[in-house]
Formats: structure tokens, sequence, C-alpha cells
């Protein structure tokens, strides 16, 4: 069964997903290629990604898609992984890809980083700056940052961004989260400052469960038994598809302006996306600055600059 048609088009675009061989990646990567995009997965795990795109064409017969091979955690390699790119030109980027840890102990990336903040964030923030010269090509790049309802609850401690001091998976994981949506918010008003035509967006998936989750062969299987046993959960949830709307309108729809935030319009956790109303610590002007000079330290890299 092919994928349903996308009202918004974008033949002759490119577009690069971050961890785009699964999950919401996955599902924003094939709504996009069904769109006329070409897709590009960035993805460590290349048989994954093999598997991720025959997938995509299974669904989008002659979808458009290639493989970035891509570790966000080990920041020396970013550089060489935007070069085998060569694009002339990188019309959106959706910066999705993340690492969710359930347990202690604390876990470092290769740069001894905490892992999370290294993956989620740091990564993310390094990776656009070697991608900036193919987004500053096309005639008006969208970046897409993926956050989470994780960040609601959570506030970042500048002094501790690594969890050093104290760490509990779940906080560390919404930090990460929150951290991404900062970037997000305080990259669209650099941009802007600079009078760039780059648009930055932050979307957020809502609440998308495997289990309500269409299956995809090679990507992902849901059997009888546990498609029935979340169909209760469908009153307030919604699948991994429909998780990955509010990105690929975010990346594609002319109506969209940078600093926005786009989410699923029920209660922020199910239905069509629309846009809300971040919450204030989110959007913090001093906060985010002093995040963006620290990250920029950490990384050794400018996104803007």
């Amino acid at each position: 069964m092919a994928a349903a048609v996308n009202p918004l088009r974008a033949e002759g675009k490119n577009v690069l997903v971050t961890g785009g061989n699964a999950g919401i990646g996955y599902f924003v990567a094939e709504q996009l290629a069904a769109a006329g995009a070409t897709v590009v997965l960035g993805s460590r795990d290349g048989g994954k990604a093999a598997a991720a795109a025959a997938a995509i064409r299974a669904e989008v017969p002659g979808a458009a898609v290639r493989h970035m091979p891509l570790n966000l955690a080990d920041l020396r390699s970013l550089k060489a992984s935007a070069d085998t790119l060569e694009l002339d030109r990188l019309d959106a980027v959706v910066l999705n890809a993340g690492v969710a840890l359930d347990s202690p102990p604390r876990r470092e990336s290769v740069d001894g980083h905490e892992l999370m903040f290294a993956t989620n964030h740091l990564g993310h923030f390094a990776l656009l700056h070697w991608l900036a010269p193919m987004l500053t090509a096309a005639p008006a790049a969208r970046v897409i940052t993926t956050g989470s309802f994780a960040a609601r609850s959570e506030r970042l401690d500048l002094d501790d961004l690594q969890s050093t001091g104290s760490y509990d998976p779940k906080r560390t994981y919404g930090r990460s989260k929150l951290a991404q949506m900062s970037f997000g918010f305080e990259l669209d008003r650099r941009l802007r400052a600079a009078g760039s035509p780059w648009l930055s967006v932050v979307v957020h998936p809502g609440g998308a469960l495997d289990s309500l989750t269409p299956a995809r062969a090679g990507v992902h299987a849901r059997s009888a038994p546990r498609r029935l046993l979340g169909l209760p959960a469908g009153l307030l949830l919604h699948g991994k598809d429909a998780g990955a709307r509010p990105a690929v309108l975010a990346a594609l729809d002319p109506d969209v302006r940078g600093g926005q935030l786009w989410g699923p319009r029920q209660f922020g956790l199910r239905g069509a996306p629309h846009v809300e109303q971040p919450h204030a610590h989110m959007t913090d002007p001093g906060t985010a600055a002093l995040l963006w000079r620290k990250s920029v330290e950490l990384t050794g890299v400018d996104p803007v600059a």
C-alpha cells in the first residue's frame, strides 16, 4: 500500500533527516519522500539505513533516498559526514536523532561528554556548522529541531550541563531535549539579527507509541496483540507516523514562520499539527545565550559564525 499523498509538495528539494532510519525520523523521511523530496537518512548504521530506504521505496515507489553516515556522539567525525553529502544545496535539515537512556550508570561519548546531552544537543549543534554552506546555497533553508514533551517539566542547569554532579536518566534526557529546543529558538533570534533567509522552527511529536505505529518491513514490526493492547491509548496518544507530521509540515509549509513551535493539536499529545505557545523557560534569551556560548566552548564550532 502506497503512503498517503501529502498536499505539501517538495519536488526538487533536498532534506536531511538525522536518525531517519527508525522511529519518528523514519516516518518524517517517508512522508518527505512521498511529497517528492530527495531524502538523506543520517544514521550510524548503514544496514539499518539500507532497510529504511527499502521500506520507504516500498511505500513510495520511485522515492529518492540516500544515506549519510552520522555519529552525533563523535564530534570529530561530523565534518567528514557532511562532506559525504556532495549536494549543491540542502533545503532543510530535520534535527531528529536522539538517544534516551532509562537506567544508570551515566555514560559518556567518545569526546567525554554525557551521552544524551552529547548526542541530542551538542552533536546537532556542531553538525549544523558543517552543513551551513549547503544550507546557505538554498534560497530559504529550514532548520527543524525536534523537542519533546519531556522538556516541559525540566530546567537547564547551566553549571552542570553534563550531569556530573547529579545523574538521573529521565531528568538528563529531558534537559537534553530542552537544550535542543532552547537552541532552536535562539537560532531563530540569531538568524533574524543577521538578516538570514533561513528559518529555525521547533517541533515535538506529542505522545507517539510503537503500538499505535503502522508496521514497516525491516524497520518496525507490530503484532496483532500489541496493536489491540495499544488501542485504548489511542484516545490520548498516537503513532509515530502521526508524530512525524509536525516536522514534515515545518519543513514544507509556506505559511510556517521562524521561531514557531509546532506540535499535535489535542492537548499537545495527538492530532493534526498546530502552532503552540512555548513555555517561557524554553524561550528565555538569557539562558539560551549562555547555553550557546557553552556549546561553542564544548564543540569548538559556532553554527552561525
